[in-house]
C-alpha cells in the first residue's frame, strides 16, 4: 500500500509542480524561460536511458540499480521541464499528442515500478512462509510455481511502455522538426 501511495505521489507531485512552475512563470513575466525547459528536458530524458541501454546491454559499464534510480529521478525532472514548455497553450495538436504520450509514459513507468515490486515481494513472502513451515526445496518451487510466472509476466510490462515511449518520442521529434521549419529565423 505504501508503494502505490508513493507512486500517486509522484504523479501528482508532477502535476502539481508543472502547474505551479507555469503560473509562476507567467506571473513573473518568465514564460520565456519554458521555452527552453522542453530542449533541456529532453536532454535530462535522453540521459535516463542510460538504464535502458544497460538492460539492453548496448553498454557494459554501470550499476543497473544506480542507473535505474537515474531513470526515474531525470526521467520525472525532464518530464516536468517539458510539461512546463508546454504549459497550457491550446495552439498545436502535435505538441499536445507529444505531451500526452509523455503524461502515459511517466504513469506506466511508476505502475510497471510498482506492480513488478509487488510481485517480486509476494513472491519472496510465499517462499519465506513455506520454508518456516518447513517444506523442502523442490515442494517450495512446485508451490510458488504461479507466482514466479506472475513476477515474469510483470516484467513484460515494458513491452507497454516501450511502444508508448516511442510515441512520444516520435510526436516530440515531430514537433522538434515542425517548429525548426516554422521558427521565425
Amino acid at each position: 500500500m505504501n508503494r502505490t501511495v508513493s507512486s500517486i505521489l509522484l504523479f501528482v507531485a508532477l502535476i502539481a509542480a508543472t502547474i505551479l512552475l507555469d503560473y509562476l512563470f507567467h506571473l513573473f513575466n518568465l514564460a520565456y524561460i519554458g521555452r527552453y525547459m522542453g530542449l533541456a528536458g529532453t536532454l535530462l530524458i535522453m540521459l535516463s536511458f542510460q538504464y535502458s541501454l544497460k538492460k539492453w546491454k548496448i553498454i557494459q559499464s554501470g550499476n543497473a540499480k544506480r542507473l535505474l534510480g537515474y531513470h526515474e529521478v531525470l526521467g520525472w525532472v525532464g518530464a516536468l521541464f517539458i510539461m512546463v514548455h508546454g504549459g497550457i497553450h491550446f495552439n498545436a495538436i502535435i505538441p499536445w499528442v507529444a505531451a500526452i504520450a509523455m503524461i502515459i509514459v511517466v504513469a506506466s513507468g511508476l505502475t510497471g515500478k510498482y506492480l513488478l515490486q509487488e510481485a517480486k515481494n509476494g513472491l519472496s513472502a510465499k517462499r519465506e512462509e513455506l520454508k518456516l513451515q518447513g517444506k523442502g526445496q523442490l515442494e517450495i518451487e512446485r508451490e510458488i510455481e504461479m507466482l514466479a510466472l506472475m513476477v515474469s509476466t510483470m516484467k513484460k510490462w515494458r513491452k507497454v511502455h516501450m511502444p508508448l515511449t516511442m510515441l512520444f518520442f516520435a510526436t516530440a521529434l515531430i514537433h522538434v522538426i515542425v517548429t525548426l521549419l516554422f521558427w521565425r529565423w
